[in-house]
């Protein structure tokens, strides 16, 4: 799954943005102050979203300066307020990698980062997912913590696998039971809250969510 780190002082435009990007499967972090932002740049961002003008005075220019000393391939998309070409022209030459004048269509940026994010990433291994402190290899079923084997069985697997692939949405004890025991399964549906039990006993860095009265959710 994508990290994608958000920088919009606009806190209703930040949250509607964060709301579509999770639709589309992304792991969103939100700040709303540049300074904050600035300390997440080595949390393993694969694509930032900037608003130039913020609240402190940490411009997205600084930011943007910062990411690229660090990793000049992680791209970046920089909104602006202010429709000028200037704008544009300093952040394409400092390195973003897009443009935005506000207002603009939610789902524009959506497309532009999913786009963006083919290109960058096309050439990277897609079965690799990368959560917390875990590597998760779907072709190989494989997860790693700390160069260490976490050794689950089928059962455990495919329902990490159903979760960590559908990140943010919401399953029902019965529909787990259908992707992973299949649908002519026909057991008590208990099953379904032991098996996350054992998920989260041998990795407890997921963070499974429990909807109260239906199901499950990976965040």
């Amino acid at each position: 799954m994508y990290k994608i780190a958000l920088v919009e002082d606009e806190l209703d435009l930040s949250n509607l943005i964060k709301r579509y990007l999770e639709k589309e499967g992304y792991e969103v972090f939100q700040f709303e102050e540049g300074r904050k932002a600035l300390e997440f740049i080595d949390k393993g961002i694969d694509l930032w979203i900037l608003d130039i003008m913020l609240a402190d005075d940490v411009s997205g220019y600084d930011i943007l300066k910062e990411i690229k000393s660090k990793n000049n391939n992680i791209p970046v998309i920089f909104t602006s307020a202010r429709d000028k070409d200037i704008d544009k022209i300093i952040g394409l030459e400092l390195g973003s990698d897009d443009y935005l004048a506000k207002p603009f269509s939610t789902k524009e940026l959506v497309l532009r980062v999913n786009n963006l994010l083919k290109r960058v990433y096309k050439n990277s291994n897609t079965d690799l997912i990368i959560y917390d402190k875990y590597k998760i290899d779907i072709n190989k079923r494989l997860v790693i913590e700390d160069d260490k084997e976490i050794k689950l069985t089928t059962l455990e697997f495919d329902l990490l696998k159903l979760l960590i692939t559908n990140m943010n949405k919401v399953y029902s004890r019965d529909e787990i039971l259908n992707h992973v025991w299949g649908e002519d399964y026909f057991g008590s549906d208990r099953a379904a809250d032991d098996l996350i039990r054992r998920l989260r006993k041998k990795m407890p860095k997921l963070n499974i969510n429990t909807i109260y009265g239906y199901g499950y959710r990976l965040s």
